[in-house]
């Protein structure tokens, strides 16, 4: 039979989330079970292949066989230069969460930079012939040309921190705003009256936002937003020396900075220390993500936590459920208009620094 009664009106045949929540697994173990994949337990097994028997599923062997079609490989791709990927905690966290997610799967992971033209033209070229089935996009600048690629390619993709409000790929990004609203709003209850902040690259939106949030508690607060106390950086630790020796400079009354990520606020650090200001009680310094270098300064930096290896996690899990999407012969409108853009909370943690 290909339908169904239900209270004396036909339906139509079982869809794979009726078996994926009559079983409590998820589509792609449901997809891995009817294609004959070695990659899930026994137990898992036979309550798919219970709940297919309970609900008379058919399979749709179209599917199957583009499923058999597949590389069982993602890409992670890094459009930053390979220097910054292991100088950065960020980068390392977010392939520890990537790895979790694949953990019991049978999926290999490929590690590629995009930094340059060249790299990305070596990459267009390598995608294009359809070598992995889903790429996951890591520090993607608003300009980049990748994203469009990878859409004109009707790749399957996620991207960590979205390049804008309107997104249109998949995406994992955490709260930025609130992170950097609760930041300065800590800085203003330890009684700092001169805030200033160093920026990430505000061509990407994560640094956009953290800035709205440091403004947004300024403008709580009765006070003023003032262009002097804010210098670009660009999330690494020079770029925090160069910001924090122009911000002081300009502003040597300052007592108080929020950086853009705790790379840069290490950066800051060395300034103040070179410039006999003294962390806390001259300066207090706050930074972003909560890393290990956070808690190995000295003193210990007060930093916004942004779950970044659960981003890593959840990002593979949605691109896992698009490739999944993919094997269904779902149509791409369909696919586009399920794609979920998910936001992760932010929390701050106190320490010394502040």
């Amino acid at each position: 039979m290909t339908s169904r009664q239900v209270r004396g009106r036909n339906v139509g045949r079982p869809t794979l989330e009726e078996v994926a929540a009559r079983a409590g697994v998820g589509r792609g173990t449901v997809s891995r079970v009817i294609n004959g994949s070695p990659r899930v337990s026994e137990q898992t097994r036979q309550a798919v292949e219970a709940a297919v028997a309970e609900l008379g599923y058919v399979p749709n062997t179209a599917a199957r066989a583009l499923a058999a079609n597949r590389n069982d490989a993602i890409a992670l791709v890094v459009p930053e230069p390979e220097r910054r990927f292991f100088a950065e905690p960020y980068f390392s966290e977010i392939v520890h969460g990537v790895g979790v997610a694949l953990a019991e799967t049978e999926i290999q992971l490929l590690l590629t930079f995009a930094g340059g033209d060249r790299q990305r033209q070596r990459l267009a070229h390598y995608l294009a012939a359809q070598r992995v089935d889903g790429v996951l996009l890591v520090s993607v600048h608003a300009d980049d040309p990748l994203p469009d690629m990878l859409a004109s390619l009707d790749l399957p993709a996620v991207i960590s921190g979205r390049r804008s409000a309107d997104e249109p790929l998949a995406s994992v990004d955490s709260d930025n705003f609130a992170g950097g609203r609760a930041a300065v709003r800590h800085l203003i209850e330890r009684g700092r009256s001169t805030i200033a902040t160093i920026t990430g690259r505000l061509d990407v939106y994560g640094a956009q936002r953290r800035l709205d949030g440091y403004r947004e508690a300024l403008t709580e607060a009765g006070r003023p937003v003032e262009d002097g106390l804010t210098a670009i950086g660009d999330f690494t630790e020079e770029g925090g020396r160069r910001a924090m020796t122009e911000l002081l400079a300009r502003r040597p009354d300052l007592d108080a900075v929020f950086a853009g990520s705790d790379v840069t606020a290490a950066g800051a650090r060395q300034v103040l220390r070179e410039a006999g200001r003294r962390i806390p009680d001259d300066v207090a310094l706050v930074g972003f993500d909560d890393s290990a270098v956070a808690r190995h300064m000295d003193p210990p930096l007060t930093s916004v936590r942004q779950p970044v290896e659960e981003m890593g996690q959840a990002m593979t899990e949605l691109l896992l459920a698009e490739i999944s999407a993919v094997a269904d012969r779902r149509p791409p409108a369909s696919r586009r208009m399920d794609r979920q853009q998910l936001v992760l909370p932010t929390r701050l943690v106190t320490r010394q620094s502040s």
